[in-house]
């Protein structure tokens, strides 16, 4: 049985990542907002020497973008959805075409491309019920390249856990 510890340990070295890289990457998981003054107090670096790993981290594209979280109950989103979907034909062309159309459907924040039984998970918020069926009939299950689709509704989203945070843990 594999050890989880050297697991963690081996992703952290085959991305060179050092303690103070797993720091900065918690930190700014955490507060994405933190200016970077605030950001080398945290890691213990001086501000250039923090700046600098930044960017490094942003040229390699560890660091792949900010963003804000956003509440979707304020937003008026009352569902989230978990859809499990099988294509017909396992083609490049009908996995392209389906991953292409499904990603820009603005109700789609996941999308998951699987091995398996299942081809993919796609993880929908839609504002109640009546969303949801008009997106699951109208424009994802009605897609040509679709052969099942199964919807599990999301009663809560408990916790989310992060790469860089138990890689720092393990090192």
């Amino acid at each position: 049985m594999t050890n989880p510890t050297n697991q963690m340990r081996k992703i952290a070295a085959a991305a060179s990542l050092d303690r103070i890289d797993c720091g900065i990457l918690a930190a700014l998981q955490e507060n994405a907002r933190l200016s970077n003054k605030e950001l080398a107090i945290r890691v213990g670096l001086s501000q250039s020497s923090c700046l600098e790993r930044v960017r490094r981290l942003e040229a390699r594209k560890v660091l792949r973008g900010y963003h804000a979280d956003v509440d979707p109950t304020a937003l008026g989103i009352r569902l989230e959805a978990i859809c499990s979907v099988r294509l017909g034909l396992h083609s490049r062309d009908e996995f392209e075409h389906f991953f292409s159309a499904v990603c820009v459907l603005p109700e789609v924040i996941d999308v998951y491309e699987l091995a398996g039984a299942t081809d993919y998970l796609v993880h929908v918020v839609v504002r109640d019920a009546d969303h949801l069926r008009e997106l699951m009939h109208d424009r994802i299950s009605a897609r040509p390249e679709v052969s099942h689709l199964e919807t599990a509704l999301v009663f809560r989203h408990a916790a989310r856990k992060t790469l860089p945070q138990y890689v720092e843990d393990e090192l």
